[in-house]
């Protein structure tokens, strides 16, 4: 694998340091752990493409405990709609769907590791992304034919109608259409 850095600054994925450099740099030969990923990295201008794309991406980055990250990446670009930016499996792997920022992080991964006092971090919860669609009836009628697992039918308020799905390994996503006057 191949990555082209350019700006000064040192990040660190996984165990490996990376320098960014004034001017473009090559840096090869990784090693097998990374011999097969898609890695993208932050740039001054925020997360950039690792070959020298330097688009902008995702300003909000929210992270997800996952029991799969696999399963997760598949559910989120299958039927979310989110692009994969990069991915360390097992441990980790980030999504985006606009100027969202979606960190799948596994049990292997840095995040999952246990808390001093020995809790350890799990998927679930109700904390979620929040997800706006423009036909929320058509929506639901393609995730669940498509096997995704709600936690309730829409529900209508004053705002709009929003359900709840779970991803792979529990964590809630609502979807939401707002109110049309």
């Amino acid at each position: 694998m191949r990555l082209f850095l350019d700006h000064a600054r040192t990040i660190q994925v996984s165990d490996i340091d990376f320098r960014y450099f004034d001017a473009p740099t090559e840096v090869e030969d990784l090693g097998e752990q990374f011999a097969n990923e898609e890695l993208r990295l932050f740039g001054p201008d925020g997360f950039s493409d690792a070959y020298g794309g330097g688009q902008p991406v995702p300003t909000v980055h929210v992270r997800y405990m996952v029991n799969d990250v696999e399963a997760a990446v598949a559910f989120y670009t299958s039927h979310l709609g989110f692009t994969i930016m990069s991915k360390t499996l097992p441990a980790f792997a980030d999504v985006a769907r606009g100027d969202l920022r979606l960190l799948l992080s596994g049990p292997a991964s840095s995040a999952g590791r246990s808390m001093p006092d020995g809790r350890q971090p799990s998927p679930g919860g109700w904390n979620r992304i929040h997800l706006i669609v423009e036909d929320l009836a058509a929506e639901v009628h393609r995730l669940r034919a498509a096997g995704v697992r709600f936690r309730n039918d829409i529900v209508t308020g004053p705002g709009g109608s929003q359900i709840l799905l779970d991803d792979p390994s529990g964590n809630p996503v609502e979807l939401f259409q707002p109110r049309r006057d």
